[in-house]
């Protein structure tokens, strides 16, 4: 059994990037590939929007964190989600760990976090897979993917 508590990355942990709200036999553990891709998205992806965004938008001295509501989701989950009436995708990168919704306080806040991570890939060269602004209600959160290959720059915002 992993160690929920072991840091990624500075700022997050592996359990906060297996949180799930379903209960399943396996925990919900990734496997070491899975554990690997995490820490490549805390460490070269979230790490640096949480410290741009802070730079540019928060006034106070106080710094905001970057709250992730799933990264990793074990097959078990993903059944989980389809008997609950979602409609989780078979091929998901949150599978293999290189995927994390990050929530947000608003719409405002979500197309922030997309133009942050949209010009770290073009500053730095570094592609991603999928940045897509998703909501359910008055619910946010911005679902950014990175593969270790063949990553394919998908961006979808909500309109309206």
């Amino acid at each position: 059994m992993l160690d929920r508590t072991k840091k990624l990355s500075e700022h997050f942990t592996l359990g906060e990037l297996t949180n799930t709200q379903y209960k399943t036999s396996d925990g919900n553990e990734p496997p070491l590939e899975a554990v690997e891709n995490l820490i490549s998205i805390c460490q070269f992806w979230l790490e640096e929007l949480r410290a741009i965004y802070n730079r540019s938008y928060v006034k106070e001295e106080k710094e905001e964190g970057i709250i992730i509501n799933q990264g990793f989701r074990s097959y078990q989950v993903m059944m989980e989600m389809m008997k609950a009436g979602l409609n989780p995708s078979k091929t998901s990168n949150h599978m293999r760990g290189c995927a994390v919704d990050i929530r947000c306080k608003d719409k405002q806040q979500a197309y922030r976090y997309m133009m942050i991570l949209k010009r770290m890939s073009e500053k730095n060269g570094k592609d991603f897979d999928e940045l897509f602004l998703e909501r359910s209600g008055t619910t946010y959160w911005v679902h950014f993917a990175v593969r270790p290959s063949n990553n394919r720059k998908k961006i979808r915002y909500l309109l309206g």
